[in-house]
């Protein structure tokens, strides 16, 4: 299978990195901190959303901003400890493709993104973070604004995602998907194509766009 795309859009967490094990430390003592159960946390999806919305579902709206401001300030304290690796694939794919025709389009606040980023050295020229949009994923404001930013067309856009709610997003905006089953089983991810991560993907940069197939 061969997608065509004029740009390409990229979730980070899940996708072009992993910081599971970061979220879990932090979240756990922010739920702590706060006096939430390990049931109530349970109940709330966590993936592909934004820290206030998950925050909103835990706690009352008059304490919202100050316990977003706090886990955001656990999660960028926590990226130096090793709370970021690149996921397989995530370097040799970028490093394939021209800076004007991909983008970040993350559900994180840009601190917390791009503290995570420079970590591992990815430098987007294109990058979306929540801070920038009123809806996060799973509305498509966020991929509608990075492909404005890169003036393309949405339907030629390629939305690489492990999140369902990321996937949805995408579908929304009338984009073409790409799941990678790096946190979410293969049955879980409604999308155009379904790899393993980025490792199975190759990217040939034509006059035409971008040719992604998967390498046999």
């Amino acid at each position: 299978m061969t997608i065509h795309a004029q740009a390409l859009l990229f979730d980070n967490d899940g996708t072009l990195v992993s910081s599971l094990e970061s979220v879990e430390r932090c979240w756990t003592r922010w739920a702590r901190e706060y006096g939430i159960t390990a049931e109530e946390f349970g109940r709330v999806e966590l993936h592909g959303r934004t820290a206030a919305e998950i925050v909103a579902d835990l706690l009352p709206a008059r304490l919202v901003p100050e316990a977003v401001a706090r886990v955001e300030q656990l999660e960028v304290e926590d990226v130096p400890r090793g709370g970021v690796r690149l996921l397989p694939g995530t370097r040799d794919f970028l490093d394939s493709l021209p800076a004007d025709r991909w983008a970040v389009v993350t559900s994180a606040t840009r601190r917390l993104a791009e503290a995570r980023l420079n970590a591992v050295g990815i430098l987007p020229k294109t990058f979306v973070a929540a801070d920038d949009v009123t809806r996060g994923k799973p509305d498509p404001e966020p991929y509608l604004l990075a492909a404005r930013q890169l003036g393309v067309d949405p339907a030629r856009c390629v939305v690489f995602e492990d999140a369902p709610a990321g996937l949805r997003a995408g579908r929304a905006a009338g984009m073409t998907t790409v799941a990678l089953a790096t946190t979410h089983r293969v049955a879980e991810l409604r999308a155009d194509l379904v790899v393993g991560d980025l490792s199975a993907l190759s990217a040939l940069v034509t006059d035409e766009g971008v040719e992604i197939s998967v390498r046999g």
